[in-house]
């Protein structure tokens, strides 16, 4: 659905809005928390690939969102769709929560270059402090649970019809693809006015 109110250059991308419900179900039992404004009135979701090079661009984009709005959250969603490299970076990131560093793993594996063997993926982690030991005895005790968590991602992004990443929701409203700083705060205002 196309919505008429939307910056020019986003008409270009495909923007869907979402049901109520759909929102309510993403949002719902997240295996990370969402980081940011603990009050938020806007929270924004991103599927995303640690080897998508937009995503590694869009990342710099939120951080900039997040540090100059107090009422906005994001809620990452790890779908990795580019490969084995790529799913063996999100189950050690997904694995990295159980020592707390989740969002250090998240910001060091998107922050880093293109990532081709695990080996790699297990090098980026350590040089930013998660213990990799611990790492690896959580990839295997909670494999279960991770494996579990990426398939209800997937499953998401199915039934949303995302094709690639990156994929953000901005309240109910979904684009995909790279989205720059000035367009997500007119996605942002949008949301806010409600609608």
């Amino acid at each position: 659905m196309m919505l008429a109110w939307l910056p020019a250059i986003l008409h270009a991308q495909d923007v869907q809005e979402i049901t109520a419900d759909g929102e309510k179900a993403i949002l719902s039992k997240p295996a990370i928390e969402a980081i940011g404004a603990r009050n938020a009135d806007v929270i924004i979701v991103e599927y995303f690939d640690y080897n998508c090079p937009y995503c590694k661009k869009f990342a710099s984009t939120l951080r900039t969102l997040m540090a100059g709005d107090p009422k906005i959250a994001a809620l990452y969603k790890d779908w990795p769709v580019l490969g084995d490299v790529s799913v063996y970076a999100a189950r050690s990131a997904l694995a990295a929560q159980w020592q707390g560093k989740y969002l250090i793993a998240h910001d060091a594996l998107l922050g880093g270059p293109r990532l081709s063997q695990n080996a790699q993926v297990d090098s980026v982690l350590g040089r930013a402090g998660v213990d990799l030991g611990s790492l690896k005895r959580d990839r295997a005790r909670h494999a279960e649970e991770i494996d579990a968590e990426l398939a209800r991602i997937d499953s998401e992004a199915d039934a949303l019809g995302i094709r690639g990443t990156p994929s953000i929701l901005v309240g109910r409203l979904l684009v995909s693809g790279i989205v720059d700083a000035h367009d997500m705060q007119a996605l942002i205002a949008q949301v806010r006015q409600g609608k």
